[in-house]
């Protein structure tokens, strides 16, 4: 069993591993809003640990460059001000040599607190930092491709794409009506928007237990899907007519054969494969052109346990939205999940893109219903 600071150190080194293939030119821009430079994530899961652990724990800690609080907080109102969040692609400097020194000054720091028998706040706090950057590793990846999206040469980063996956189970899972418990209930590391375990009571149900393909999602586009407004949510509606949205992300049509852009470049397009980068409102303007619909969060966690996933995130018709008897956690680390639940829908499972072993079937991800850039695809219920 890897001890602590072993774990530490493996993730730490899995987020640089993933950066092996940028180039210097890489590291800084920022293509949307949404979406952060790699030089970003690279300090903020690094200042994530300075600020949370060492600055506390650790007597006469000198920080590493009293800039960086500023320049790699993320929205935790409660430590200081922060650099605007549609700024972070503006910061040449620091150089990313200097991130990277960054980085290896609060390890070393982090290292020699964790082998000196700290307290168990240390340890949990660890533990919080090391799947707080599992997070970003994934958002890494996402962002990554999303740039090199806007790059006409459309570039290769990895030998694999991230997308290409098939189907391992086909059907439908039945499930009978009745009160089941939903939220973690363990000992195991949690995000405290998985705690406040809590019965719900469900409907008779079915399930698909294969995720949408992509030959599926053509058909929908081939039927004018995006043409009829009757599948559209109101807003859905608005969105891809103010964004001329016609297809997934990083499709193109080009003389009667679908391409995708994937991390291993610009590739054409495996029917068979299941369809990822769908928003919420287009996931559920297909399940209602199907004639189905979207499970919902407490659905999909009652048939995971029979379900094959994990290789794409699946959007749910639920609004993310706290347990009964959610509280938010005191101090700073309490800003993550308990200013966030509104506008929002949650995704349930993992991706490809998910760093091993950071999911669960209780694990709740959540984004804003007209993100696309996250590998996220579609299960149907009925």
């Amino acid at each position: 069993m890897k001890t602590l600071t072993t774990h530490f150190i493996d993730v730490r080194e899995r987020t640089v591993l993933l950066c092996q293939n940028l180039q210097i030119e890489d590291y800084t821009p920022q293509s949307a809003l949404f979406s952060s430079p790699p030089k970003w994530h690279i300090a903020h899961v690094t200042w994530f640990f300075e600020e949370m652990i060492l600055k506390k724990h650790v007597p006469n800690y000198e920080v590493f460059d009293s800039n960086f609080g500023f320049l790699f907080n993320s929205y935790y109102n409660s430590i200081g001000e922060r650099i605007e969040r549609h700024n972070r692609g503006l910061l040449t400097r620091p150089k990313i040599e200097n991130v990277y020194e960054f980085r290896a000054f609060v390890d070393k720091a982090m290292v020699d607190l964790l082998e000196s028998n700290p307290n168990e706040d240390v340890d949990k706090l660890t533990i919080l930092g090391i799947n707080h950057e599992q997070q970003h590793q994934e958002l890494l990846l996402t962002d990554i491709k999303y740039t090199l999206s806007k790059n006409p040469l459309y570039p290769k980063l990895f030998e694999s794409n991230f997308v290409t996956h098939h189907n391992k189970q086909q059907g439908w899972l039945t499930v009978d009506e009745g009160i089941y418990q939903i939220g973690h209930q363990n000992e195991s590391f949690s995000f405290d928007n998985e705690l406040g375990a809590h019965r719900v009571f469900l409907e008779p149900f079915q399930i698909s237990k294969n995720l949408v393909t992509c030959g599926e999602f053509i058909e929908f586009i081939n039927d004018n899907g995006y043409t009829k407004p009757e599948y559209w949510l109101d807003e859905g509606w608005f969105w891809i007519n103010d964004n001329n949205i016609t297809q997934p992300l990083y499709w193109k049509h080009q003389d009667g054969t679908w391409f995708q852009y994937t991390l291993s470049g610009l590739e054409p397009i495996d029917e068979k494969s299941i369809l990822t980068h769908i928003s919420f409102y287009e996931a559920s303007a297909f399940a209602l052109w199907k004639g189905l619909r979207l499970p919902t969060e407490f659905e999909w966690e009652v048939a995971s346990k029979d379900l094959e996933w994990g290789t794409h995130w699946e959007w749910t018709n639920s609004a993310y939205l706290p347990y009964p008897r959610f509280k938010t956690a005191e101090g700073a680390v309490g800003e993550y999940n308990g200013k966030f639940m509104i506008n929002q829908m949650v995704l349930r499972g993992a991706s490809h893109a998910t760093a091993p072993g950071h999911s669960r079937h209780t694990y709740r991800n959540f984004f804003h219903p007209q993100y696309q850039w996250q590998f996220s695809g579609i299960r149907l219920a009925k």
